[in-house]
């Protein structure tokens, strides 16, 4: 029975850590998090007066995660931005994660609300987004 509840915990914890499903979290907790899982992601401290939020690149700037906050610190949305060459991978691994919602479009039921992930083609680019269920 233990070693079901550890695999358990190791795949939510796995999954969370690809997806970057970090809604409902606080600022400390997604610097924490960043910091022991995605050290390949580096913070860049960003000053802006329409939104709050952190942002966090790779080194070959290939790869982007903006986490959107409110007032109170709290995220309530993330966009990755990434190369289109992921496009495929990141398809593959939401369809073994996460229940399918139509056209590239999932449902994620692991994090600590329910959140919808979509992924649109820019023109440079392909933006991945995570954001509370309705």
């Amino acid at each position: 029975m233990k070693i079901i509840t550890i695999l358990a915990f190791v795949i939510v914890i796995g999954s969370v850590s690809y997806g970057q499903n970090l809604i409902g979290y606080n600022d400390y907790e997604i610097r924490k998090f960043m910091k022991e899982n995605k050290k390949d992601m580096n913070f860049e401290k960003v000053t802006n007066n329409k939104f709050i939020y952190l942002k966090y690149s790779d080194n070959s700037e290939s790869q982007t995660i903006l986490f959107f906050l409110s007032p109170d610190s709290v995220c309530k949305n993330v966009r990755i931005i990434c190369d289109k060459s992921v496009k495929a991978e990141k398809v593959k691994e939401f369809n073994q994660l996460y229940k399918k919602n139509g056209d590239n479009k999932w449902i994620d039921k692991q994090g600590r609300k329910d959140c919808l992930i979509e992924i649109k083609d820019e023109k440079w680019s392909t933006v991945i987004t995570i954001e509370p269920g309705k």
